[in-house]
């Protein structure tokens, strides 16, 4: 089972080099996502983790919405069942960010 994250960890570790994956559909990824998030929706972990995140030891941290959202849990214990050993679901999100006022990206 992956680790929760809270907002100011996340912001700590996006700054040592942390990979942010956003498990929600592309449509929502290309709208809005945290800095340098890459798109991995929770349905696609399997076929997609071996090529976005080839270092099983790497420190992953997944987001999706918000609170509500399962997605994040659902990608983030996806990964742990393939492997992957640092493992982080920020639950409180996209949402959180935001309303927190960080900066986002948009587009491809």
């Amino acid at each position: 089972m992956a680790q929760v994250i809270e907002r100011d960890d996340v912001q700590h570790k996006i700054g040592t080099g942390a990979t942010v994956v956003e498990a929600l559909p592309k449509q929502y990824w290309k709208d809005s996502r945290l800095p340098g998030a890459l798109n991995l929706p929770h349905d696609q972990v399997d076929a997609l983790a071996p090529r976005l995140l080839p270092d099983k030891e790497a420190e992953i941290i997944v987001y999706c919405t918000g609170a509500s959202c399962p997605n994040s849990g659902i990608a983030a214990d996806r990964l742990v069942a393939l492997g992957y050993s640092r493992v982080y679901a920020y639950k409180a999100g996209k949402e959180d960010w935001v309303g927190a006022g960080l900066p986002t990206e948009s587009g491809e």
